[in-house]
């Protein structure tokens, strides 16, 4: 497992098999973790019929739906107990559209994490209403300025990571959950002085489904980024 690909679910039926089928066109091999928190629209069952068909597709079942912060903890660990060296997170609804992929990896190549930004040159945002567009930037401009962060887009999930760069920041000690947890890691690879590229993308919105972002995953993202400031600031 050079390479995983690690895919957090939660009500995505109608997604998660034309997604495997993309991937499926990718000419890199590579294997999907797909973490499923008991949907109850029966995606698990859905990605365990996907795993019988395809050897290179594998299931992570939990219980409920415990967050997506610990998603990524479970898929990660799994990934690295596969011996993993590049590990990849991506969500289901093709809104990180699978043909980026091969840039992502190729920039992985002189870069130690890789982030598919929508915030550089090249990169934006489709079928998004004004303020939907206006909240990202806001949160994005907010995280950068408060914690100091050259990344430009702090709270994408379309990522690459070598697998050193996570065990080299402590991911067991991360404390924050849902959309929270990626502000928290791309701080703490950015004090660990990790190289971090940004690689152009068109963030589309999602083909089927709802969306999973909260008012109270804004304020939670809200709360994250004032506590690493005071962390960062010597205040504990």
């Amino acid at each position: 497992m050079e390479t995983a690909i690690i895919v957090p679910t939660y009500n995505e039926r109608e997604n998660i098999p034309a997604l495997v089928d993309h991937l499926s066109c990718l000419s890199t091999p590579f294997h999907v973790i797909i973490v499923d928190d008991n949907s109850p629209d029966g995606t698990g069952q859905v990605a365990e019929e996907l795993a019988r068909r395809h050897s290179w597709v594998h299931v992570i079942h939990r219980p409920g739906k415990l967050g997506l912060g610990t998603a990524y903890l479970a898929g990660f660990r799994y990934a690295m107990e596969n011996c993993a060296q590049r590990i990849l997170t991506m969500d289901a609804d093709f809104s990180h559209h699978p043909r980026y992929i091969p840039d992502l990896l190729a920039a992985s190549e002189q870069y130690d994490v890789v982030i598919g930004s929508r915030y550089v040159d090249g990169g934006g945002t489709r079928h998004w209403p004004w303020y939907r567009v206006l909240l990202s930037w806001g949160a994005n401009t907010f995280t950068r300025t408060l914690l100091g962060l050259r990344t430009h887009d702090c709270t994408a999930g379309f990522r690459c990571y070598r697998r050193y760069v996570l065990e080299s920041i402590g991911l067991d000690s991360i404390v924050s959950d849902g959309y929270s947890f990626l502000l928290e890691v791309i701080y703490r690879c950015e004090q660990q002085g990790w190289r971090i590229g940004e690689v152009p993308i068109i963030f589309a919105d999602r083909r089927e489904g709802a969306s999973k972002i909260s008012r109270q995953e804004i304020f939670k993202a809200m709360g994250t980024v004032l506590r690493l400031r005071l962390t960062k600031g010597g205040i504990s």
